[in-house]
């Protein structure tokens, strides 16, 4: 079956839990899964993938949702005096040889299996190093560290119905919910550096985002709300205002509201059949 999308991810950075949502909803839209470097995201997105999950900062021309801040940890051999702390400082590692100070080494094995070696020790997010499992490794924070972010981001030109089905499942929306403007497909909004939310319970809570767009860097851990919407409102976890309004004109909530005719609610498309939309990679 032709892949009505085709996702990649890199190393450390888990689809699994969008995935599973997505074949919930749409069980006869076929996705298909690519695991790719750090250095092959615009081969992969120029190529058969339609998204990607990847670190940032990624380049301009991409759009981007930002997800979560990944934790910076120092890697270093069970017996290192530094495992003795709870933290690892900058202070710390004046002391010791830094094999690779990160964000993201370019060689994660190798850079490990010289800490293995006693060589010295290795600055890596905490998934990776996770994702290593090496039994005679332990990992501490790195204090002070600004971390790593991950995003979702696609190209414009592969902005279509059926990634922004998947859009809204990175972004929380429910099956029923509607979509605001920024939603839409080709509609993306831009980066918001100092929104992020948590997606695997690594590092902040819950699987919604902060509004999408270009690339950056850097970003604090923690979650934010949308941008334009007032804090504690009941929207989604996607771009624009947190209340949307209704058709007819009242406010979402209101008196004034009148129910949609038909039997979905406004702006809510579906998979039709199972079949690829018109614009995904797999459909061309």
């Amino acid at each position: 079956m032709t892949a009505a999308l085709t996702i990649a991810f890199v190393p450390g950075v888990s689809p699994a839990k969008w995935v599973r949502v997505w074949r919930e909803r749409h069980p006869d839209a076929a996705l298909g899964l690519r695991p790719i470097g750090h250095d092959e995201v615009d081969d992969a997105l120029t190529g058969d993938a339609d998204m990607a999950f990847v670190r940032m900062p990624v380049g301009a021309h991409l759009n981007a949702i930002p997800l979560w801040t990944e934790t910076a940890v120092v890697a270093m051999p069970k017996d290192s005096p530094l495992a003795e702390g709870d933290v690892v400082t900058d202070a710390d590692l004046a002391d010791v040889h830094v094999v690779d100070a990160g964000p993201v080494p370019a060689d994660v094995a190798a850079a490990l299996d010289l800490v293995e070696a006693n060589v010295g020790v290795v600055v890596l997010p905490q998934s990776l190093f996770r994702a290593a499992s090496r039994k005679d490794l332990v990992s501490r924070p790195l204090d002070g560290a600004a971390g790593t972010r991950v995003a979702l981001v696609w190209r414009d030109a592969d902005a279509s119905e059926t990634t922004d089905e998947f859009i809204g499942v990175v972004r929380g929306r429910t099956a029923n919910s509607s979509r605001s403007d920024q939603d839409r497909p080709g509609g993306a909004s831009r980066v918001d550096d100092d929104a992020t939310a948590g997606a695997d319970g690594r590092s902040d809570g819950g699987a919604g985002s902060a509004p999408g767009g270009r690339a950056g860097s850097g970003g604090r851990a923690g979650s934010s709300s949308g941008s334009g919407g007032r804090a504690g409102s009941g929207g989604g976890s996607g771009g624009g205002k947190a209340s949307a309004k209704q058709t007819g004109g009242g406010k979402a909530g209101g008196k004034g509201a009148r129910k949609p005719r038909g039997g979905g609610r406004p702006g809510t498309q579906r998979l039709g059949n199972g079949k690829p939309k018109r614009g995904s990679k797999g459909n061309r």
